[in-house]
């Protein structure tokens, strides 16, 4: 089996004021506004460096969300506006950011979880 579904391909991210929205390659939309979001997972997959193995996984309350490549235009933006929400912990961040360990760092919660 194959990782290489063009349907899971990012073809735009945008992020602002409202939350982040992803199009898939296929023209489905994964969304999260930022009212509605109740966590933050940065998702480490040792597949580099040449396929994409870091992901911003963002989780809305009714458990629908999305997954950002870290390596995605839009990427910059979203990390800024994740390290402005309170309670962000920048260290595991950081520890997610550089390490090659096949794992999930929660990196911020929402206070009402």
């Amino acid at each position: 089996m194959t990782q290489d579904s063009s349907s899971a391909q990012s073809r735009t991210v945008s992020v602002d004021d409202t939350g982040v929205r992803r199009r898939l390659a296929d023209g489905s939309e994964e969304a999260v506004t930022w009212s509605e979001l109740s966590s933050v997972m940065v998702r480490v997959i040792p597949d580099g460096p040449w396929n994409e193995d870091v992901f911003f996984m963002l989780v809305g309350t009714d458990g629908k969300g999305t997954a950002v490549p870290s390596g995605d235009p839009a990427a910059d933006a979203l990390i800024e506006r994740l390290q402005s929400l309170p309670g962000f912990d920048n260290e595991k961040f950081i520890e997610a950011m550089t390490t090659d360990a096949d794992q999930a760092y929660v990196v911020w919660e929402s206070a009402q979880n």
